[in-house]
């Protein structure tokens, strides 16, 4: 039985590559307010389900329901205006813009649909104040008039989250916001979420650090092979047997995977 609460809803989610089943009758509700963790061993089909959520792929079976409707097939800057923000693994600012720029041109992308003469007009003293107050929200204040491309991972990762908020999206897709990131830079981003949610957005994150995702996660759906593996609570999956045999072998704990899988 479904959730009522939830924002997110997939049901029998499949995507295949010819002969190759990269995920295989997926599902799961996400519900309002919660952290999600999409976890799982390299190649089990996290990223895939991220691309089918977000328009980048259409599934080849099953269905997406975001607040009851559905959006599987949808493109990508429908699903952004509908509400879905996203972030991606490996980060890509427009490098030679600054830190502010980046972020009122994707507030320019709200009304257009890809990056044109049209966002010029978005370069206003409004628009900047909006981009400044983003800038904020993810600590980059700072760093508005520096060059994009010559920022540190840790910062180019809070740039990516701040692009994905100036559309302002209800769900949040978080791709490896954490991988190569120092202690206090993971302290750091986690604070940042939490403060996300706090203010009403909704996260679903794809994490190989396991301690993270264990601290910061509500409840965690884990895949292996394309297909859901376990449900549940981080307690019950760091004990699942199943899990811990996926990610280490026989005879590991499936809480100390890291980040280096």
């Amino acid at each position: 039985m479904r959730n009522d609460r939830a924002i997110l809803q997939i049901s029998d989610l499949s995507k295949h590559f010819g002969g190759l089943k990269a995920v295989e009758r997926v599902s799961f509700d996400l519900l309002e307010g919660e952290i999600l963790g999409l976890l799982g061993p390299n190649g089990a089909g996290k990223t895939t389900c991220f691309n089918m959520i977000s328009g980048i792929y259409k599934p080849t079976s099953g269905s997406i329901l975001f607040h009851k409707k559905r959006t599987d097939g949808l493109s990508p800057h429908q699903m952004a205006r509908m509400g879905i923000g996203r972030t991606f693994q490996i980060v890509r600012p427009f490098a030679t813009m600054t830190v502010l720029e980046n972020i009122i041109i994707s507030l320019g992308l709200q009304n257009y649909q890809t990056i044109g003469r049209s966002s010029k007009k978005w370069f206003t003293p409004t628009t900047r104040q909006k981009a400044m107050e983003i800038l904020e929200q993810v600590s980059l204040c700072g760093l508005a008039f520096k060059k994009a491309g010559i920022l540190p991972l840790g910062d180019l990762r809070r740039l990516e989250i701040g692009r994905a908020l100036a559309l302002k999206p209800e769900l949040l897709l978080l791709d490896e916001s954490f991988s190569g990131l120092r202690h206090e830079k993971i302290s750091e981003m986690e604070k940042l979420i939490l403060s996300l949610v706090k203010k009403g957005i909704s996260v679903l994150l794809i994490e190989h650090n396991m301690k993270v995702a264990m601290k910061l996660c509500h409840r965690v759906v884990v895949l292996d092979h394309g297909r859901k593996l376990a449900e549940g609570t981080p307690e019950d999956i760091a004990s699942d047997t199943r899990v811990i045999e996926a990610y280490l072998g026989k005879g590991g704990s499936a809480y100390y995977a890291t980040s280096s899988e």
